[in-house]
């Protein structure tokens, strides 16, 4: 896992595929129900998951991701019930978990540990163009908010045609799409800045070129697992 420490009682980590019980293409911490993998194992997973950050796996809230700009207040226990691709909390020792395997995990706080709140969003290119930044950010209610952008796939490995690329350049800047090739990492952190974060941070590992520690739609089609961010508020 990589933890993110901002300031405030946040327990959040980006997953990566170590250090769980599956095999296989899923092989080890896969977290998607959805892919084909043991059900059993991929609860194992969520809850060594849960473990490495101290939270209640039974607690854990998810959402059924569909690259939409929804983004939902977390119920515990409450996995899937609800089509977004962005959940959050102000409410204490309630984990949420976003999957990935080549888009964005992003997580986002209250930056100013007044009143605390946690969000954690799946954002891909159709969820960035729809707005899923800027739907988290005012979801958090306001104030200053502190982002972290995890591992995804990098512009070194994503290719895209001009249907793709010209509406992130009309939107973002020239400098996120160029060469046939599309830099998610950037045009997020442009919508998370626009929308009004105080820092953005990122960890630039590409989910594609990096095998040995993420699962990749890209490199890999189906079958394959998935990994992405998990937090709560301590």
């Amino acid at each position: 896992m990589i933890r993110w420490e901002p300031p405030g009682p946040y327990q959040v980590a980006f997953t990566t595929r170590v250090g769980g019980v599956s095999d296989g293409p899923y092989a080890s911490l896969n977290l998607g129900r959805m892919l084909g993998d043991d059900p059993e194992r991929v609860d194992e997973n969520r809850s060594r998951a849960c473990a490495a950050i101290g939270a209640d796996p039974d607690r854990l809230a998810m959402n059924f991701q569909r690259h939409t700009a929804l983004v939902h207040r977390a119920a515990a226990g409450s996995r899937g019930e609800r089509v977004g691709d962005g959940i959050w909390t102000d409410e204490r020792d309630l984990p949420l978990l976003a999957l990935t395997a080549d888009c964005l995990p992003i997580a986002l706080v209250r930056a100013n540990g007044d009143g605390p709140t946690l969000g954690v969003l799946h954002a891909g290119w159709r969820g960035l163009l729809g707005g899923i930044v800027e739907a988290g950010v005012a979801a958090l209610g306001g104030g200053p908010v502190a982002a972290a952008i995890g591992p995804s796939i990098g512009p070194c490995c994503y290719e895209v045609g001009e249907d793709v690329a010209e509406p992130f350049r009309a939107r973002f800047g020239r400098e996120v799409a160029h060469s046939g090739r599309l830099d998610l990492r950037a045009a997020a952190e442009h919508a998370l800045r626009d929308a009004g974060c105080s820092s953005v941070e990122r960890i630039d590992l590409c989910t594609s070129c990096r095998a040995d520690l993420f699962f990749s739609y890209r490199r890999d089609g189906k079958p394959r697992g998935g990994q992405g961010v998990i937090g709560y508020l301590a």
